[in-house]
């Protein structure tokens, strides 16, 4: 199919603007179905891709503005395309797990649309402008789920995270700006495209501060630490869909820029700072965890949860080596898939008993043992257990970082034992002893729809787990380009050094 990339935007979004007219009553069906096609076409798109191709496949190239060198231009690699993937996948589980008595639903999905739209668009977006449109329009939707949908503070929690993630989108958007001068002055004409400003070589003083400039933007995505506060606000107001979609996708728009924008065009920059960004991320990964433990909201251990793991995959895209980085976007993906699931699960408890503290409950294996299973399958991958597809991306990100330096990646370590403690203590509390509460006595389990939601994620966590090489094997293959990339890039003997030493090993095994 030819613009397939282009189909992928524009079908949700005309959807979209037709559900303004389709019944109330069809309404389910109507945007599961839309859901559905849109993430059979991404598939389609994974199968049509060439796997042993590094570079950007399915391009698409049509002239904006000239004068000013801004395009419609698209692309995947092996880096995007499973991100792309998830976006519909965890967009079709959110649409078809809306609860029966959810409030306009009819609006709710078209919101839902309009930020799949939005997500798709970051992550197959080639021109800077284009990426940045894509980028700000995501906060729109998210904004209006958690403002209109959330809880008691559902305002104050969706400014917060407007006003965030927006004001670290505009300093990045000075350095996409600048970048853009620099070009002009290089080559005589505009350009906002991508692999136009891979050529470019940046002087180290100007990469250093350009990198800062886009770490803001990114790194309150993520969310790393101090900018993470937004983000347990967001979870702990937002509808379970929202908390779902931020988790599983919105998050992953961070990290997945310091890996196409930050690591290629200052590779020099990136590597001088591995150290300050490497200590952030450890205390994302160790402070989180701790605060995750001290929670009484099934919820909040989640969203805490989340930005712990948020930080390996920090760890592992600042490794500068195929291990790390290949480990950091299948990371990306089995956090989104763990992390969604999570919430879902959280939500369906919250559907039936109107809250989330661990002290409401106990003894619920015995009362839903079917939702106990999948709680629990979904838990043992969240803290890594072999054979799911949660210790495949950690272990990834962590060997990776390893050598770069084995003492913060032992400390980085300690998100597998913190997070044993905490998702386990959650579990004992929860799900053990007996049934104290008479209202738990009466709770039905898991229904048809809730287990069609569900099923289909724990089938992907065990198959990534026990055999991942599908996934692996095309993000390995653009990442190993990456880094030979940087490397000739990079200006230093530094820098240089840490890239093709990382890269030599993995070569050499």
């Amino acid at each position: 199919m030819e613009n397939i990339l282009s189909v992928l935007i524009f079908f949700p979004l005309v959807a979209a603007m037709l559900g303004f007219v389709v019944k109330k009553d069809a309404i389910r069906v109507y945007g599961i179905t839309v859901a559905a096609i849109e993430f059979l076409l991404t598939l389609w798109l994974w199968f049509s891709f060439d796997a042993g191709n590094s570079g950007f496949q399915f391009i698409e190239f049509v002239p904006l503005i000239s004068d000013f060198g801004i395009n419609y231009y698209l692309g995947v690699d092996g880096i995007s395309l499973f991100i792309v993937v998830m976006a519909a996948l965890m967009t079709l589980i959110g649409i078809v797990a809306l609860g029966e008595n959810i409030k306009d639903l009819k609006n709710m999905i078209i919101t839902l649309l309009f930020l799949e739209v939005a997500m798709i668009g970051v992550f197959v977006s080639l021109d800077a402008i284009v990426f940045y449109l894509f980028w700000e329009f995501s906060l729109v939707p998210m904004l209006y789920i958690i403002g209109a949908w959330g809880g008691e503070k559902r305002l104050y929690a969706a400014i917060k995270f407007f006003i965030y993630t927006f004001a670290g989108s505009l300093i990045m958007l000075v350095g996409m700006l600048y970048i853009a001068y620099v070009y002009q002055s290089v080559a005589g004409v505009w350009s906002f495209s991508l692999t136009d400003w891979y050529a470019l070589v940046l002087p180290i003083s100007v990469q250093k501060w350009l990198f800062w400039a886009f770490f803001l933007g990114f790194a309150i995505k993520v969310p790393m630490f101090p900018f993470h506060t937004w983000l347990p606000y967001a979870h702990g107001q937002a509808p379970t869909v929202g908390s779902v979609i931020l988790a599983a996708v919105l998050l992953k728009m961070g990290t997945y820029g310091f890996v196409r924008f930050s690591l290629p065009l200052f590779p020099d920059a990136s590597v001088a700072y591995i150290l300050p960004v490497a200590i952030l991320a450890i205390i994302m990964i160790i402070y989180t965890a701790m605060v995750a433990y001290a929670q009484k909201d099934m919820k909040q251990v989640i969203a805490y949860s989340s930005i712990s793991h948020m930080g390996v995959i920090m760890l592992g895209v600042f490794a500068m080596n195929p291990e790390g980085i290949t480990g950091s976007v299948f990371f990306m993906l089995s956090h989104g898939i763990v992390s969604g699931a999570l919430f879902l699960l959280v939500g369906v408890i919250y559907d039936r008993r109107h809250t989330k503290l661990m002290s409401e409950f106990g003894g619920l294996a015995a009362v839903m043992p079917k939702y106990a299973v999948i709680f629990g399958i979904m838990l043992m991958a969240s803290v890594g257990l072999p054979l799911t597809m949660g210790f495949v991306g950690e272990y990834l990100s962590l060997a990776g970082f390893f050598k770069v330096s084995p003492v913060l990646t032992l400390l980085g370590g300690f998100s597998i034992i913190l997070g044993a403690v905490y998702m386990l203590s959650l579990y004992k509390k929860s799900f053990f002893g007996p049934v104290t509460k008479e209202e738990n006595k009466k709770l039905h389990d898991l229904t048809g729809r809730e287990l069609t939601a569900l099923v289909p994620l724990v089938a992907i966590v065990i198959w990534l787990g026990i055999y991942p090489k599908p996934v692996l094997v095309p993000i390995d293959n653009s990442v190993k380009a990456l880094v030979s990339f940087m490397e000739q890039k990079a200006q230093t003997p530094e820098a240089k050094q840490v890239i093709h030493v990382s890269r030599s090993t993995k070569e050499a095994k």
